[in-house]
């Protein structure tokens, strides 16, 4: 991959992000509190992960029931969405703790996922947070199957209806995460120069992920059915269910950040130039909902501030309600968009809108 600069002459633009970093930083240090996590952080982590490891348990020893063992899987799937977007993605950004150990060993919460820790920085802390919305770069936006998400790509006669089923494809999300995701983004990102590990490093790598994979079935798959001995049909409904709904929820909200209107799509010229700062770029790129939600907030560890979040990703996501206002300030003070959508339903519709415009020959020529 090339690599793209961002350069802007504009001077009052270069001053935008050191003034409100100094802004941002000041808050923390006049208020003495730590860029890390608090007391709220530590119950939200202890809850979220009770409410997936303890249903587990449950349905593997004290369930009797096909509906109950359903509905234990259901309440699974929320909370294991909830991890992805709490846990997980902070400790991978390096911001949940400053402690690297804390860090390391949350961040592989992602294998609760099915997932692997190598790919998910490469994918989202390289790739989607430097080149946010930039077709061939950031992988958030590359075309998937039947979807579309760039209005830069090829438009194909199926793509007019993805808003109408993209929906059902969000919710196989981690399915083709725990088989097949980490093994392509694997051979991608080594061939494409991603990934910048030595020869010996990938093959350390790459095995881990293979142990990674065989202990998820192991756990899930083995030692209900076959050791266990737990009702077969009901287990596999509520293990897919699970599945669903957390693919479900984990797409829908990161989508509802960048694929949604009003949000830029920039290309480099042929210099390799993005002719913007890079903190102006993601302001451009991505836009919030819901902030004032608490339970929203609370839930989706911050994403729905992802304007915050892309401007401070060592930031842990308790603070975003916080920073926000001055983010907002200094934006505006610069004359630069703030882009929120105010209620997750606008932000639902802005989403749609958006997939039925990249999916319309006409509206995106």
């Amino acid at each position: 991959m090339k690599t793209i600069q961002f350069i802007d002459k504009d001077k009052n633009k270069l001053q935008f992000f050191a003034t409100l970093r100094s802004r941002v930083d000041g808050y923390f240090k006049e208020n003495q509190i730590s860029k890390n996590y608090n007391s709220g952080m530590v119950i939200k982590t202890i809850t979220l992960l009770a409410l997936y490891i303890l249903p587990f348990v449950f349905i593997l020893f004290f369930s009797q029931m096909a509906w109950l063992t359903i509905v234990l899987f259901i309440i699974m799937g929320i909370a294991l969405a909830g991890i992805g977007m709490s846990i997980m993605h902070d400790a991978n950004h390096g911001s949940y703790s400053n402690s690297s150990k804390a860090n390391y060993w949350l961040g592989h919460t992602l294998n609760l996922l099915g997932g692997a820790v190598i790919n998910w920085k490469l994918q989202h802390n390289i790739l989607h947070h430097t080149y946010t919305n930039v077709t061939d770069y950031d992988d958030d936006i590359e075309d998937k199957l039947i979807m579309r998400f760039s209005p830069h790509t090829e438009v194909r006669w199926y793509h007019k209806l993805q808003h109408v089923y993209a929906f059902l494809f969000y919710g196989i999300l981690t399915l083709y995460w725990v088989v097949l995701k980490d093994f392509v983004q694997y051979s991608k990102y080594t061939k494409a120069g991603v990934n910048k590990l030595s020869p010996s490093e990938n093959r350390v790598a790459l095995l881990k992920i293979i142990l990674s994979k065989l202990v998820y079935y192991a756990v899930f798959i083995i030692l209900p059915i076959f050791i266990l001995k737990v009702e077969t049909g009901p287990y596999l409904i509520g293990f897919f269910l699970m599945h669903f709904l957390a693919g479900f929820i984990l797409s829908v909200t990161f989508q509802l950040a960048h694929t949604v209107e009003h949000t830029s799509h920039p290309l480099p010229n042929e210099h390799g130039t993005i002719e913007n700062t890079w903190a102006i770029h993601q302001l451009n790129t991505t836009v919030n909902f819901s902030r004032r939600n608490k339970f929203i907030s609370w839930y989706v560890g911050g994403l729905n501030f992802q304007v915050e979040h892309h401007l401070f990703p060592s930031i842990c996501h308790v603070h975003y309600p916080a920073i926000a206002p001055i983010v907002k300030q200094t934006a505006e003070e610069y004359g630069i968009p703030y882009l929120e959508n105010e209620t997750l339903w606008q932000a639902i519709k802005s989403h749609v809108n958006t997939l039925r415009r990249f999916g319309n020959p006409e509206l995106a020529a």
